[in-house]
């Protein structure tokens, strides 16, 4: 009835397409280690330590306590640890950081608040 290849179908995004993408979501919490090799967003609360090799979204209601590392970040909420960052990183007018930032790239917009070393 339907001519095509199930393989094609079948097939998964690639990591750091939009299509892939881990959430998590306002009033949620989480402790400890999280790794990935896609997107992450985070609107709830991380405590620990998150690693990807694609885009970290922290959203305007996101907060992270601890070690972030990944490609590339936007940042609307609050981050109290170091960031890395091996491409750019963007502080939106909402975000607070306190702690050590480490990139590439650096886009900070105004009303952004920075308490920490930046390298």
């Amino acid at each position: 009835m339907f001519k095509g290849n199930n393989k094609d179908m079948a097939r998964t995004p690639e990591p750091n397409s939009p299509d892939s993408l881990n959430r998590i979501v306002e009033g949620t919490t989480v402790e400890g280690e999280i790794k990935s090799e896609s997107n992450i967003r985070i609107d709830g609360k991380v405590k620990g330590t998150i690693v990807t090799k694609g885009r970290l979204v922290v959203g305007a209601t996101g907060v992270i306590d601890g070690e972030v590392v990944c490609k590339d970040a936007d940042i609307e909420g609050v981050i109290n640890g170091q960031i890395r960052v091996s491409g750019l990183l963007s502080l939106k007018e909402t975000s607070k950081f306190n702690g050590d930032i480490v990139t590439n790239k650096l886009n900070i917009q105004t009303g952004a608040l920075i308490s920490g070393g930046v390298s």
